[in-house]
């Protein structure tokens, strides 16, 4: 058995050496979501070098992949209109997200060959009928270590698809990437990094929804950089992935083009770890469109804060976390000067009038934008918010929420 495993992976090695193209492409990315009713037709794909048609679907009993019958129309249409503005852009169907019925059928899937044969059989023909040219996993997580087994085998596996059908056709293989969580170890489960190294072009870690009302009592950063409390940041989470043995060229960093809302508990405590009474609303996801023209129409103050790098803004008991466009400027500048492979958002209908994709797209390409990003105030310590919430929590174990923002 180990020798036959071994020429499993001498022969996805020799794979991995076969496709040199992704290996030099940057990723500039964003998903495009379909339940944001964000038409397809106002996406910017000149700010692109990727996107992402989200979300294909698991049938529980069949275990095939599907495209929702509302969906069809747009998903069949996605490459074709996104090319128009674009035409080297590629576009991947991503299959998944963060709904809670994924959580069951995605270990059940991955549970068995036959079963994982389903999947990556009905993701290649979904693939190739809809004119995507790779195919992403959003799973939610593999949440213990034989749920981690298995999804290396499942991408192990798939790769190995990919390529076979590649070679029966002729056709380019499909590009294969994965949603992975913020750091390579998911609570007490260690993602299989070698296989993911092996058999994924690329990865995308999910550096966000570390804050949000719906699991934390008091502000804080959603998509912090760098954190002075605790391990829970982009920055860590990346030092997890690399010391683990995934290649940083294989990275692709997410930040969110959405913030979330919290109710102050004392307006005069307004900073970071200010506590907070409960929000009516779900989660407090709130786009960052809506944000920019709550601060409009309320004259908020908006902060950055460039020790955690983000931002927020408050009004009265309103307080809002997000990434504005010098939060983007430094994590664009943090992605390069890691060499990493790029980023991606989360997700391109949130974003006002495509300017935190454009200020992403500029900073990669002239290493610096021609405008002021940044709010009125800026923060270079947070020796006062720590003073002042010495005693709070600064994170609880947090689920990935796909509100309509």
């Amino acid at each position: 058995m180990a020798s036959k495993l071994n020429l499993l992976f001498c022969f996805l090695f020799l794979l991995q050496q076969l496709h040199p193209s992704t290996a030099q492409s940057t990723v500039k990315a964003a998903y495009w979501f379909r339940d944001s009713y964000f038409p397809v037709s106002s996406i910017d794909s000149s700010l692109f070098t990727v996107l992402y048609c989200a979300f294909a679907q698991l049938d529980p009993q069949t275990f095939e992949v599907y495209i929702r019958p509302q969906d069809a129309k747009e998903f069949a249409t996605f490459t074709s209109r996104v090319q128009l503005k674009n035409p080297s852009i590629k576009t991947l169907l991503s299959i998944g997200g963060g709904e809670p019925e994924n959580k069951e059928a995605y270990p059940v899937m991955a549970s068995d060959w036959n079963r994982r044969q389903a999947f990556i059989q009905s993701s290649i023909r979904l693939a190739r009928a809809n004119n995507f040219h790779g195919l992403d996993l959003d799973w939610e997580y593999p949440s213990n270590p034989t749920q981690m087994t298995q999804f290396g085998y499942l991408v192990d596996e798939w790769r190995m698809a990919v390529a076979e059908e590649a070679r029966n056709t002729g056709r380019t293989p499909l590009l294969l990437t994965a949603a992975v969580f913020y750091s390579s170890n998911y609570y007490s489960a260690e993602y299989v990094v070698l296989a993911l190294a092996r058999s994924l072009d690329w990865i995308n870690v999910m550096a966000y929804d570390f804050y949000g009302p719906g699991w934390s009592t008091v502000t804080g950063p959603p998509a912090a950089l760098y954190n002075p409390w605790s391990q829970v940041s982009g920055d860590s989470g990346i030092r997890t992935w690399i010391s683990s043995g995934f290649p940083a060229n294989k990275i692709v960093l997410g930040f969110p083009f959405y913030g979330y809302r919290w109710t102050l508990s004392d307006p005069g405590n307004h900073g970071y770890l200010a506590p907070t009474t409960p929000d009516k609303t779900v989660d407090g996801a709130i786009a960052y469109r809506d944000i920019r023209q709550f601060i409009a129409n309320n004259g908020a103050t908006s902060v950055h804060n460039s020790a955690v790098v983000g931002d927020y803004c408050f009004s009265g008991k309103a307080w809002i976390g997000y990434d504005d466009n010098q939060s983007i400027v430094s994590k664009v500048r943090y992605i390069k000067g890691k060499g990493l492979r790029g980023y991606f958002a989360w997700h391109v209908g949130a974003d006002d009038n495509m300017g935190l994709a454009r200020t992403a797209w500029q900073t990669w390409e002239r290493g610096s934008i021609h405008r002021k990003v940044g709010p009125e105030n800026e923060e270079k310590s947070l020796g006062k918010e720590i003073n002042k919430n010495m005693m709070m929590k600064w994170w609880n174990r947090v689920e990935r929420s796909y509100l309509n923002v």
